[in-house]
């Protein structure tokens, strides 16, 4: 299964169901991704589940329709086992970032992560799941997948929010912190945290 988000409406793809409200069901030879995406924009819904029998067909032609831009980005932990987030536009969120040219995805996470937040080392621990998001720059709806990856660090300096990215803060935050600020997240930042033991 492939969750992407539109406009924080979770799209789920599946090739199998029981059990979801006829009214969220799509089955992709009925509906273009054309009139799903519209479905999901329209705010009526809140999410949507597009079936095809062939998980690995469905995501190969819902790709098709996007332009992909790909990125990498970090779930940071320091030693006091507080989680590293930004404060961007009115959200809270993880530091993250194109996939330049020639980089791998992780040296793209590592320095995402170093120059949004005034970071000056971090260490890769492990890869954690992709998430999917949409939205349209130019006229043009494009595909964001990012990868993710838990990343540590002893930095005790001053955190920089990089105020170019429209970073306003930077902060490690506790449990009980990290608990407010996914109330005032995104859908996908919702879903890393969903699936890990901190």
């Amino acid at each position: 299964m492939y969750t992407i988000f539109i406009n924080d409406v979770p799209i789920f793809l599946i090739d199998h169901y029981n059990n979801i409200e006829s009214k969220l069901l799509f089955e992709y030879e009925d509906n273009s991704i054309e009139s799903v995406l519209m479905k999901a924009k329209s705010g009526k819904l809140n999410k949507i589940f597009l079936y095809h029998a062939d998980i690995k067909i469905l995501w190969e032609k819902f790709k098709e329709y996007f332009k992909i831009e790909k990125a990498a980005g970090g779930l940071v932990k320091n030693d006091q086992g507080k989680i590293l987030f930004i404060y961007r536009l009115g959200k809270w969120d993880l530091p993250k970032g194109k996939i330049e040219k020639g980089e791998s995805k992780k040296e793209a996470g590592r320095r995402e992560v170093m120059e949004e937040c005034g970071l000056e080392e971090v260490t890769i621990e492990r890869k954690l799941q992709r998430t999917f998001h949409i939205f349209e720059r130019k006229g043009k709806e494009t595909l964001k997948i990012t990868h993710w990856y838990l990343m540590n660090t002893s930095y005790q300096g001053k955190l920089t929010p990089q105020l170019e990215e429209d970073i306003t803060h930077v902060v490690f935050k506790n449990k009980g912190e990290i608990k407010e600020a996914l109330e005032n997240t995104y859908g996908n930042i919702r879903l890393l945290f969903q699936n890990l033991d901190l």
